[in-house]
């Protein structure tokens, strides 16, 4: 099997697909007495080895259960291997929503939540801050469950790369559904960004620049307001901080169709049809592009930008366009947001795998001064004791890891780089 961008091939001896978490657990518990290694494999968004393993790869898509909501409690259970676009469509159905959603809905909620995977917003934290509890199945085949009230074990668990077991379920945070609008604006100036990022990121429930970094103005901003709630926002007839509305359509990459794009120019819309940049019902087989991100403190936004605005005659060549939006400070300890509201600087790069990788270590030069923290599910090369300087609970991680996996059962090569062999 390959990832979704086609960049890598798993390594797996054997791929199981367990029709119940007993069977799971049977399977794991297996593997982990004959020294085997195991790993889940959720929806292959993502651009590394993270998923990767030479062991069983556990594909869990037909673990059951479905969405069951609380409406009293404003939860809802739901399977990890579940993607967003699939549970958006089931809350709306209930008259239920979440508090925000990926650009791609076809990614797995566990997946995203284990990596630390994100929406857009000035005020909306990451994906994981919705989890009230979450399930695994632990290297001794064990279901446990861990909630809030469990303090630092929760807090440690809900990010955490695949490194503690697998997540069959979830308890999400929900709310009534609710409509948004949203709207793209053409040629937003960088000095008004650069003035005051603040200002423009702010102007939205969720404000997305998509940019190049050369010349004098950002080519696109999508923005998405809750429909009555616009409050002081500008209402999205109006120029944008400088740029003008698009009248038409648009899609992030230049000159490609926005037939597979959610709607904008301003259309009332539910939530789960706004919030992601692409449409559920349209589902792409694979991905002709690489990706690598970087969240870092909201305070540097303007000097980072600056700083990678330097490199833009080294990006160009690689890049296809470059994504900067806003993420809410959380709790979780290896989220990229941790205790930070942050500043995220998204690369989609051109399918040349070795160049990007050549260029990775002199953009994270760049962004070295602002203690910059990679997706974990993108291609990166910061190395284990940057990350331990920059993420303040990262020994307490390794801590956890070696207490619930200490035979290594979930380790794969990329644990062994990020955590220390």
């Amino acid at each position: 099997m390959k990832n979704w961008a086609g960049n890598l091939e798993y390594s797996a001896a054997s791929v199981a697909r367990p029709a119940s978490v007993g069977e799971l657990s049977e399977l794991v518990a297996s593997a982990a007495q004959r020294g085997e290694r195991v790993k889940a494999l959720g929806s292959r968004h993502c651009f590394n080895d993270v998923a990767d393993t030479p062991g069983v790869q556990v594909v869990p898509d037909r673990l059951p259960g479905g969405v069951e909501v609380d409406g009293e409690r404003r939860v809802a259970r739901v399977p990890g291997a579940i993607t967003y676009g699939a549970l958006g469509t089931a809350l709306e159905r209930a008259g239920w929503a979440l508090h925000n959603m990926a650009s791609l809905p076809h990614i797995s909620v566990a997946g995203a939540v284990q990596t630390g995977t994100h929406g857009s917003g000035i005020t909306s934290p990451a994906l994981a801050s919705a989890v009230r509890a979450v399930e695994f199945v632990r290297a001794s085949g064990e279901v446990d469950r861990l909630e809030e009230r469990d303090g630092d074990d929760f807090l440690g668990s809900v990010v955490a790369l695949g490194a503690l077991g697998i997540v069959t379920a979830l308890e999400l945070a929900v709310e009534p559904s609710y409509q948004m609008r949203q709207q793209v604006f053409e040629d937003l100036p960088w000095e008004t960004v650069l003035a005051d990022y603040d200002a423009v990121a702010g102007d939205g429930y969720s404000v997305s620049l998509f940019t190049d970094y050369a010349g004098d103005t950002v080519p696109q901003v999508w923005r998405k307001v809750r429909a009555g709630a616009e409050g002081g926002h500008a209402p999205s007839s109006a120029r944008f901080h400088g740029a003008v509305p698009a009248t038409r359509a648009r899609h992030p990459l230049p000159g490609m169709s926005a037939e597979n794009c959610t709607q904008q120019l301003g259309v009332p819309g539910p939530w789960l049809e706004r919030l992601p940049h692409f449409r559920h019902e349209f589902t792409p087989s694979n991905g002709d592009e690489l990706q690598t991100e970087y969240l870092l403190p909201r305070g540097h936004a303007a000097e980072a930008l600056q700083a990678v605005r330097g490199l833009a005659g080294r990006l160009a060549p690689l890049l296809y366009v470059s994504e900067v939006r806003t993420v809410a400070a959380d709790e979780f300890w290896l989220s990229p947001a941790y205790r930070q509201d942050s500043v995220a600087l998204h690369f989609t790069w051109r399918p040349l795998q070795a160049q990007v990788e050549a260029l990775l270590p002199d953009l994270e030069a760049a962004l070295a001064p602002f203690a910059a923290r990679p997706h974990w599910g993108k291609l990166f090369a910061v190395p284990s004791r940057e990350l331990a300087r920059i993420y303040p609970r990262f020994d307490d991680f390794r801590d956890l890891v070696a207490k619930h996996d200490p035979a290594g059962t979930f380790r794969n090569a990329y644990l062994d780089r990020v955590l220390g062999a």
